[in-house]
Parts: C-alpha cells; sequence; structure tokens
C-alpha cells in the first residue's frame, strides 16, 4: 500500500471515530480485560506474530539493498540468487504469518462480538417491561450491533495496528539511523508536511460526515416508522406524503452532497500526499545518491532508504491518530458496558423454587407498589433525551388485599388507570412489590424462580401481540415441544382451526409483523391458542375483547370459556357484560378495591360497580334489570 494510500486511510478512520475527549479509566480497563481473558491465548500469539511481521516488512528493503551493492560489486551470482531466494523466503513467510495473524484476529474479534452480544441481550431479557416502554429500540438494537463492533475493533484492528506500527517505526528508525543518520533526519524534516494535512482534513471533514450520519439516522428512523402497518396506516389518514417526500428527499440530497465534498476532498488530499512523497523519495535519492558517488554511502543503502521510507512515514502517521482509535474503542465498550450496569429489578432468590403441584390460588396481601422511577430502569442515551424524566415513583397500589381460590374466576373492574393492570402484571411477576406480597399456592412469588411462575401464570393482553412468524412459530413459542396434535387441538378449542385450514400455506402462514394480516380477533384467538397450549394452572386476562367488535367479541368469549375451565383465573374486564358470571367481581378505584361481590351483590348494594353497569349499558341503549 502507498503512502498516500495509508493516510488517506487512517484520515478516514480518525475522522469517522467519535470526537470525545474521556479520560482513561482504569475500571472500564479492567472490564475489558475479563472480556478479553477468554481469548487470552490467541490475543498473544495474535500481537507476537504482529510483531514479527513488523520485522519482516523491514528485513525486506534491507535485502533489497543487499542485492543492489551485490551487483553493484560484481559478486558472484551465487550471492544475489541467494538473496533472491532470501527475499522470496520473507515473502512466503510474511503471507504465511498474515494467514495466521488474520485467522487470529479474526476469531478475537468475533469471539468477542459474540460474547458481548450475548452478555447485553441476555442481560435486556431480564429487564423490567418498564425499561422497555421507556427505551427506543433502534438504540438499543444499535448497542448490540454498532457499539459492539466498535467494541471489538480495540483488539482486531487497534490494538494491533499500535504494536505492530510502533515496531515497524522503531525498527525502521533503528536501521534507517544505522544507514545514514543525515538522510533520516533530513527526511523526517517532511514529516510535517506529511501527518499535518491528514489530521486537518480529518477535523475538518468529521462535521459533515456526523452531519450525515444525522441525516441518515433521521432517514432510518422515518422509514422504521412510516414503513411499519401501524405508521403507514396513520400516514395515510393523517399524513402529508408530498411534505414527507420533500423532508426526505432534502435529507439524502444533502447526504449525497457530503459524498461528492468528501470524494473531492480525498482526491485532492492524495493528490497532495503523492507530490510530498515523491518529494521524500525524491530528497532521499538526491542526498543518498550524492553520498554514494561521494564514497559516504553504497548504492543498495541508498534503495534500502528509499524503502525504507513508505515503512517510517506509514507507522508515524497511524500512531499519530491512534489516541483517537483507542478512545474510540473505549466510548464503545463505555456504552455497552452501560447497558450492563443497569441493574434489573428481578432477581431470583438463592434457592428459588418451583410452584407447588395441583391448583394454584393466587393471593394479595397488603401490597403496596409505585413504579420504578426512569433512572432506575433507563438510560438518557437510550431514550435520546439530555436528561431523564425526574417524574416516577408515586405509589399506585395502596394495600391491596385479594385472594382467588384454586379454580374461581375473579374479575377486576374499574376506571381507566385505577390498578387493574398493575395488580395483573404483579401476579405474573413482571414487576415486584415495594410491601406486602404476592403468593402462588401460598408461596411469595420472590421465592419462586422465573421458569416456574412463567409455566404456572398465562397472560392474554388486550393488543394480542404475534412475532413476524408463521402460526406454527407463534404457537410453539409458548411450548416448543408440542406435538402437532397438540397445536391442532389448540387452534380447535380456540375456534380458529378452520381458518388456519382455509390458508394455502396452513401453519406454515407467516402473519406478518404484529400479526398485522390478520384481523383483531383472529389475532387475539391465535394468542388464546398459545395460551391454551402451553396449559398454565393459572390465567390473566388483561382486556382481552376490549378492542374487538362484537361478532369477534362473541367468538372470543367462546375461546375465552376453554381457556378458564378448571383454572384459577383474573380477568379484568371493560365491558362488564363479559363477567357477569365470575365468582366475585372486585372493583378497583384509585389504587385500592373499594366494592366486592357478586354481580348481583354489587348492583343491588348500589355502588360505584352499579354505576359503571348503568352507564355502559345507557351508551349502548340497552336496560339494566333487577337482579334475580
Amino acid at each position: 500500500m502507498s503512502m498516500e494510500s495509508i493516510a488517506w486511510n487512517q484520515m478516514y478512520r480518525r475522522m469517522s471515530a467519535p470526537d470525545e475527549r474521556r479520560a482513561f479509566s482504569a475500571a472500564t480497563a479492567r472490564r475489558i480485560l475479563e472480556f478479553a481473558r477468554p481469548h487470552r491465548r490467541k490475543l498473544i500469539g495474535f500481537l507476537v506474530l504482529s510483531v514479527a511481521g513488523a520485522a519482516l516488512a523491514v528485513a525486506t528493503p534491507v535485502l533489497a539493498g543487499r542485492v543492489v551493492d551485490a551487483i553493484v560489486d560484481g559478486s558472484e551470482p551465487r550471492v544475489v540468487v541467494v538473496l533472491a531466494l532470501v527475499i522470496a523466503g520473507v515473502a512466503v513467510l510474511d503471507a504465511a504469518m498474515g494467514l495466521v495473524t488474520r485467522w487470529l484476529s479474526a476469531g478475537i474479534g468475533e469471539g468477542l462480538i459474540l460474547d458481548l452480544r450475548t452478555a447485553v441481550f441476555d442481560h435486556v431479557q431480564r429487564m423490567p417491561v418498564a425499561f422497555f416502554t421507556r427505551t427506543r429500540t433502534g438504540a438499543l438494537v444499535s448497542r448490540l450491533n454498532n457499539d459492539v463492533i466498535g467494541a471489538q475493533r480495540a483488539f482486531s484492528s487497534t490494538l494491533s495496528g499500535v504494536v505492530g506500527n510502533f515496531v515497524m517505526l522503531v525498527l525502521t528508525l533503528v536501521v534507517m539511523l544505522g544507514i545514514s543518520w543525515r538522510v533520516t533526519l533530513l527526511a523526517l524534516v517532511l514529516l510535517p508536511v506529511f501527518v499535518l494535512p491528514a489530521r486537518r482534513m480529518g477535523n475538518r471533514l468529521a462535521g459533515i460526515q456526523r452531519e450525515a450520519a444525522d441525516h441518515n439516522a433521521a432517514m432510518g428512523n422515518q422509514m422504521t416508522e412510516r414503513f411499519s402497518a401501524p405508521g403507514a396506516t396513520l400516514v395515510k389518514l393523517f399524513g402529508r406524503p408530498d411534505q414527507e417526500s420533500a423532508e426526505f428527499a432534502a435529507r439524502a440530497r444533502r447526504v449525497a452532497q457530503i459524498g461528492v465534498r468528501i470524494a473531492m476532498v480525498q482526491t485532492t488530499f492524495v493528490t497532495a500526499l503523492t507530490v510530498v512523497s515523491s518529494l521524500a523519495v525524491a530528497l532521499v535519492y538526491g542526498l543518498g545518491g550524492y553520498y554514494a558517488l561521494t564514497g559516504g554511502l553504497d548504492a543498495g543503502d541508498v534503495v534500502a532508504l528509499s524503502l525504507l521510507l513508505a515503512r517510517l512515514y506509514a507507522p508515524l502517521t497511524a500512531l499519530a491518530s491512534a489516541r483517537v482509535e483507542v478512545m474510540a474503542a473505549l466510548v464503545s465498550f463505555e456504552r455497552v458496558f452501560e447497558v450492563l450496569d443497569l441493574e434489573p429489578l428481578i432477581h431470583d432468590r438463592p434457592g428459588a423454587r418451583d410452584v407447588p403441584e395441583g391448583p394454584v390460588s393466587v393471593q394479595l396481601d397488603d401490597v403496596r407498589f409505585s413504579y420504578p422511577s426512569a433512572d432506575r430502569v433507563s438510560l438518557a442515551s437510550l431514550e435520546d433525551v439530555a436528561t431523564l424524566d425526574a417524574r416516577g415513583g408515586e405509589e399506585v397500589l395502596h394495600g391491596v388485599s385479594l385472594r382467588a381460590e384454586p379454580g374461581q374466576v375473579i374479575a377486576l373492574v374499574g376506571s381507566s388507570g385505577a390498578g387493574k393492570s398493575t395488580i395483573a402484571q404483579l401476579v405474573s411477576r413482571l414487576y415486584d412489590v415495594d410491601a406486602g406480597a404476592v403468593r402462588l399456592a401460598g408461596v411469595d412469588v420472590r421465592d419462586l424462580s422465573a421458569a416456574a411462575i412463567r409455566d404456572a401464570v398465562g397472560m392474554v393482553t388486550q393488543d394480542g401481540h404475534l412475532f413476524h412468524d408463521s402460526i406454527r412459530g407463534n404457537l410453539l413459542f409458548a411450548r416448543p415441544d408440542a406435538t402437532e396434535e397438540e397445536v391442532w387441538d389448540a387452534l380447535e378449542r380456540a375456534r380458529l382451526a378452520d381458518l388456519v385450514r382455509s390458508l394455502p400455506d396452513g401453519l406454515a402462514t407467516v402473519v406478518g409483523e404484529r400479526g398485522y394480516r390478520l384481523s383483531g380477533g383472529e389475532r387475539q384467538r391465535l394468542t388464546i391458542a398459545r395460551l391454551l397450549l402451553k396449559r398454565p394452572r393459572v390465567v390473566v386476562l388483561d382486556e382481552a375483547t376490549a378492542s374487538l367488535d362484537s361478532t369477534s367479541e362473541a367468538a372470543v368469549q367462546a375461546a375465552l370459556s376453554e381457556v378458564l375451565a378448571g383454572r384459577t383465573a383474573l380477568v379484568i374486564a371493560h365491558r362488564l357484560s363479559t363477567i357477569r358470571t365470575a365468582d366475585r367481581i372486585l372493583v378497583v378505584e384509585d389504587g385500592q378495591i373499594v366494592e366486592q361481590g357478586t354481580h348481583a351483590e354489587l348492583l343491588v348494594a348500589g355502588g360505584r360497580y352499579e354505576e359503571l353497569y348503568r352507564t355502559q349499558f345507557a351508551e349502548t341503549g340497552g336496560g339494566v334489570s333487577a337482579p334475580a
């Protein structure tokens, strides 16, 4: 690679690196070494071969000079042949070492990416739901991709580059000074002309490169939001396509202009460096040739010096930008560690146990709860805000107690925001209580393992979320070992088997992002089939029919009757007509249970439930009959 190409490469890497000034953190370094520890053998071999490769790179120009000396001195042909064979051997050895070095580099880099990605993915999965409601998905995915790769580059590129370039620089200087200290010092005079433009151009282009990155990110966010099914629907209903297209085109046009500008700067810079490198070579040949003619140098030394010149300027340019590359790698590591340092709120206690066998009761004893504040579950960088929202931490449940006996159906009703869904989330242990206890079969859920709770408790939410996968894949997500017969049985009981059979691809039909290729009722029945396949002992239904029309609701209610049969159930309902047959109805208002009883008892009592019931039936045009 020519000197100008290497210089441009260094300038571009410096230009692309984050322009952040950070002090070196010993704690960060220790954590980096912990991740590198499993790869230490490969890392040591990688560094040794990098040093050896740098030494071979210096040896080749020296041997070329010896060949010229042998020819000028009229040595025996055997000497030239031997030197040529040595040069060939060095080239072969260098190539072989290069292959091994690349294999080690790839192994270290990919292994580190695997370790970091796995660590972040596993850690994020343990985060509470509040983390995902606050975090921008794109920012989180970027940590798993861009920042992890940036951290990996510290080992696969930056570390070897610093070591190899430093060794090459020292060896080259030693050899050049040994050949002719005068020519070497004069050649170094041109160093500022070679290095400073790279740094200056990098500073100038860093700003517009970041501008291009910002525009690309904005276009990516715009495409992600507008190309999803809900986003596209919203744009068609309320959007201004011409204006959106103009905004997108303006950003794309600016990125194109920046690309042209960078290309022209690159061409101008490389051309200038070509001139500088030619001047440096001319200096070596002119001054070195003068000394050769006057007896101060051999002809071979002049050739060796000119070839060594590239080995001198290239590592100097690389080392000049090494600090920026190291800082960029540290920033990537710190951004990854930032996510890993977020403490999950839910942990399995040592010796966590399974839910006892048999029917399961659900009990809440004087439960008090407040949702965690933002600083406990999120990062400003993941929310794309300067500072986290300081709100949060207010108590939303105030001493709630209830008990559902095995096989009972308990319904929770009340105003929006009263705390019904919060109770459901505590039963599933998506959060832990601040005071009191939630018990399954008499055991505090904090003493149960997360896997045991997942097996015992099943939940159907209002949105009926599905993955962009086949019908079979969405069903088996709940129970991967289910047989084909069990899958079809769940579909039959969910009143969905006939629909699936009518589809051209049957169970292999892909439902689309969030299941948008199915109707609302079909999506909800598929989530019910998933629950039936799981066979939980406790069922939580959170507004499972709230967003459905009457026809779809009737089909879903029929499917829900299969789910509730013989299981302990908590049913949160907005439509009170769907829970009249519940064993007990609890009215939740302002985080407290204010009434409880059967449908008939609560109507007779004339309290909040009766008010909700009359209001709802007045809205639908129905009447309220007196209870029997």
